[in-house]
């Protein structure tokens, strides 16, 4: 299973709005198949494993190891359930279930209908965890929410007069860039966007752009910045007016709950995770709001004495790592 969850990984950035899934094929020992879903709207895990075995022959003495509740349900492929089943494997073993509606325990039904033994809850935290942004987009009906920033010793994310760069090492920031390849979305409010002018693409690291999202509630933002280049799919949430321009669409949101609706559109949108990226403003309302999954902060040994202080985090720290000369906190909700 743990073989099967880092195949599931490859997919980490290619295949959002599914959960990314890996899929192990054993016989008398040995493994004579693997697989992983590569691309969203190409074949699954399981299609693909199946497809690297020489003897086909052999699938009906075999265990198949899934991360996740293979599929029960035509979406842009078949069944996976079907393939299974046509092949009359011995043994499915699965990581975690699938709560999506459309699953939710019938691929394990199908599965036992025909005959095929089937184990659940093989590394279920592990499997769950590790597809936390989809199961997100399931069950809460909203982006998995990443707040990032970076801080000095002292606690500041930037100057009195908003200027921040930069505070993170050089190799903190190329880890930014990775990032971001590997979510669908980044947001920033209004103030980050005009102090900062950011590209909020992927530059120091090879990978998709994402969707870049900004706030900017009365539409104030200057047309020159680089978030209105229309070199990729930005989209900009005020409560003034709707357009749809190239590459670049102005939605309007209530004013009441501004964030909830936004957080109902992007969903709406298929964007199942966003990294929001500052600034101080946007990070309190956020956390204010109990819209986040995770925090991913770095701490610098830079000092400013005096500035804009760093949002304070009412989760626990899950994790500490040194990046050059800058810490990594990377913090959960308390649940």
């Amino acid at each position: 299973m743990l073989r099967a969850l880092h195949l599931a990984s490859l997919g980490r950035g290619s295949v959002s709005p599914n959960p990314m899934v890996g899929c192990v094929i054993v016989c008398n020992n040995h493994i004579i198949g693997e697989g992983w879903h590569q691309i969203y709207g190409q074949s699954h895990a399981e299609v693909n494993a199946i497809q690297s075995v020489a003897d086909k022959s052999l699938l009906a003495q075999c265990t198949v190891y899934v991360s996740l509740e293979p599929c029960a349900h035509h979406g842009k492929t078949p069944p996976c359930v079907d393939l299974l089943i046509h092949h009359q494997v011995k043994k499915v073993v699965i990581g975690a279930l699938d709560t999506h509606p459309l699953v939710a325990g019938k691929g394990v039904e199908k599965l036992k209908q025909a005959g095929i033994e089937v184990i659940t809850g093989v590394l279920k935290e592990k499997s769950q965890h590790f597809n936390r942004r989809f199961f997100t987009s399931v069950e809460k009906q909203r982006p998995y929410i990443i707040l990032k920033w970076a801080q000095t010793l002292d606690g500041f994310i930037a100057r009195s007069t908003y200027e921040s760069k930069w505070i993170s090492q050089e190799f903190s920031r190329q880890l930014v860039h990775r990032w971001r390849s590997e979510e669908d979305a980044v947001l920033v409010g209004t103030k980050t966007a005009s102090h900062d002018n950011p590209q909020l693409n992927v530059r120091s690291w090879a990978g998709r752009h994402p969707i870049r999202i900004v706030i900017d509630r009365f539409l104030r933002l200057p047309d020159t910045l680089q978030l209105f280049d229309r070199s990729q799919t930005t989209l900009c949430y005020n409560i003034l007016k709707n357009e749809d321009h190239h590459q670049l669409l102005l939605i309007r949101l209530p004013e009441k709950d501004f964030l909830q609706h936004l957080m109902h559109d992007l969903h709406h949108r298929k964007i199942q995770s966003v990294i929001v990226e500052g600034g101080s403003f946007t990070l309190h309302q956020f956390i204010e709001g109990r819209l986040w999954d995770e925090a991913r902060v770095f701490v610098s040994d830079k000092t400013f004495g005096e500035g804009i202080a760093a949002p304070r985090l009412p989760g626990s720290i899950h994790q500490r790592q040194w990046i050059q000369g800058d810490q990594l906190l990377t913090w959960f909700p308390v649940s």
